[in-house]
């Protein structure tokens, strides 16, 4: 799936494939994104305790992208700041089984940069990418109550679908909604 293309936008901001190097920051991009957006929506406790897996996280990504993997992972970066963000997807893990769909898995950008454009560079490599790889539509899960990011995927042309799932941490039940964007069409949200 991953062709191993490189986009520049106007602004800087450059989305490439994500390497061995990058796992360590993304591992920590990835628990910073959590902890930033999920704040009052998912248990203290359970964000606080992320931080301590970050050493795990990345050895996990390391192992991954070592042994092949269907999952695309991109990072975004900015001249003078490095790696910002970090998004990734692959085929649907509906029901536990792959379908014809996309899913992104998803897509985190350093509380820092929120608002200068990286997620929005993530976004559109990951829409024309997954419409190259040939996937029909792509869908993603998000948190219920998070309304920025469903704002976020709402500017780029996803929509609700109806599914809802909750996931457990820490003892509370925290729900999702899946969004769902057929592709073909513009991929710059």
């Amino acid at each position: 799936m991953a062709r191993m293309t490189t986009r520049t936008t106007p602004t800087g901001i450059r989305v490439r494939d994500m390497t061995v190097d990058d796992c360590e920051t993304v591992a920590r991009i990835r628990v910073r994104g959590w902890q930033s957006a999920y704040a009052g929506l998912v248990p203290q406790s359970y964000l606080d305790g992320m931080g301590l897996a970050v050493a795990e996280d990345a050895e996990r990504r390391r192992a991954s992208l070592a042994g092949g993997t269907t999952i695309v992972n991109l990072v975004a970066e900015r001249p003078g700041s490095g790696v910002i963000g970090w998004g990734c997807y692959g085929p649907s893990r509906e029901m536990g089984r792959p379908v014809a769909r996309g899913e992104l898995y998803a897509l985190y950008v350093t509380p820092d940069q929120i608002g200068t454009g990286a997620g929005r560079a993530l976004m559109a490599e990951i829409l024309a990418r997954t419409a190259a790889d040939g996937f029909p539509d792509l869908a993603l899960w998000v948190l219920k109550e998070n309304a920025p990011a469903r704002r976020f995927y709402e500017r780029a042309g996803f929509r609700p679908d109806g599914a809802e799932e909750s996931f457990e941490a820490d003892g509370a039940l925290v729900p999702e909604v899946r969004y769902v964007r057929a592709l073909g069409g513009p991929a710059a949200p």
